[in-house]
């Protein structure tokens, strides 16, 4: 072979070799892994890393459905969801919007880099600074619902004496109102008069206010005049969250920071729903504790405990909700309590204090383990 020809091969080939090289670079696949790491992946420019090792390495139980796209991240007690394809990722039931969406890569999940940073290492607090500390993260509870149950021409319960429960219920919230505004809290009454107002618009006041807890008081009532006590009931099991979740997907309009809830998916809005209804259920057994453990620590009243229901006003509520029932007016001795206006604050400060309990642990509080 002539070394003029060597030359035009060797030419030939160089040129093929630049042009494969410039095609890996610059293909519509726009996938490469990051020099500094082969965990890490480029795509389209943002870095990403793969979600089940980052899960591993920080002790995080970690599950993919390939059919859905969804992934859960559970370390208790947080809980966060996410979606292959999508920037909205659920933090303890309350919605979060990434920079970058969610993705995948060789069959797998992968989340961009701000995730991690942003969402993962806050929620599951895993850092090295924060290794002799104890970090407790919930909702922050800014603006609460305060509910007086019947009202108006709906009597509510009524007593031997007369004693109706609609006055009471009235006279309880007011009280509630008042202490939790001292305490820096923004409260709204559904009512703060004698007047009925329906249970479609106790939901849609609560839920217009986006509140971070809704508080129904009630006083009960049971043919059997010996049945006495304390009780605080929340939404019940047996009300699916999946079909609230459904229901919420055509009619209500979820508000997200910086991302319009007309832009994401038919199923993504039902999964997001799905999950702050899943969430404010465990949420509101919480805050039924909370309150029932202050009433048992504060007065000397038969606390029957933590009940659930399929109470209408709970179930149409999209934040934490609890119905109180503070005492029996069907029971004489009972009855003849909850006239007592004394009485009646002692109660209410009890509830206040299982209110602030709870809300307390709204701020990222540190505590030093001992």
């Amino acid at each position: 072979m002539s070394e003029k020809r060597q030359k035009k091969i060797n030419k030939h080939f160089l040129l093929v070799t630049a042009y494969l090289f410039l095609v890996t670079i610059f293909s519509g696949c726009a996938v490469a892994p990051v020099k500094q790491d082969s965990a890490f992946y480029n795509i389209n420019g943002v870095t990403y890393l793969p979600l089940n090792a980052l899960c591993e390495q920080r002790g995080v139980s970690f599950t993919w459905d390939t059919f859905t796209k969804t992934a859960t991240l559970i370390k208790e007690p947080h809980k966060i969801n996410l979606m292959a394809g999508e920037t909205i990722v659920v933090v303890d039931g309350a919605p979060q919007h990434l920079k970058h969406r969610v993705d995948t890569y060789n069959g797998t999940i992968v989340v961009p880099k701000g995730f991690v940073e942003q969402v993962m290492d806050v929620v599951f607090a895993n850092s090295a600074d924060m290794a002799d500390k104890a970090v407790s993260y919930v909702r922050d509870i800014k603006t609460i619902v305060v509910d007086a149950g019947h009202g108006g021409y709906d009597p509510g319960a009524i007593g031997k004496t007369g004693l109706k429960e609609k006055n009471v219920n009235l006279d309880v919230a007011n009280r509630l109102a008042r202490i939790l505004r001292d305490e820096g809290f923004k409260v709204i009454m559904t009512r703060s008069s004698d007047d009925f107002i329906p249970l479609e618009k106790r939901i849609e006041i609560s839920n217009r206010a986006k509140a971070d807890l809704f508080i129904s008081i009630h006083s009960n009532a049971n043919p059997m005049r010996d049945k006495n006590g304390f009780e605080v009931y929340h939404v019940s099991t047996d009300v699916s969250d999946l079909r609230r979740a459904k229901l919420s997907t055509d009619s209500v309009v979820l508000d997200l920071d910086e991302v319009s809830y007309a832009q994401l998916t038919s199923n993504l809005k039902t999964i997001l729903w799905d999950m702050i209804y899943t969430a404010s259920r465990a949420e509101s057994v919480g805050l039924a504790q909370s309150i029932c453990r202050a009433v048992n620590n504060d007065l000397s009243v038969k606390v029957i405990g933590v009940k659930e229901a399929a109470f209408q006003v709970l179930k149409g509520a999209h934040m934490p909700a609890v119905l109180v029932e503070i005492g029996y007016v069907s029971n004489e001795k009972e009855e003849h309590k909850l006239r007592n206006t004394v009485y009646r604050q002692q109660i209410t400060d009890a509830i206040a204090q299982g209110i602030k309990s709870y809300a307390r642990r709204g701020v990222l509080a540190e505590a030093v383990k001992q």
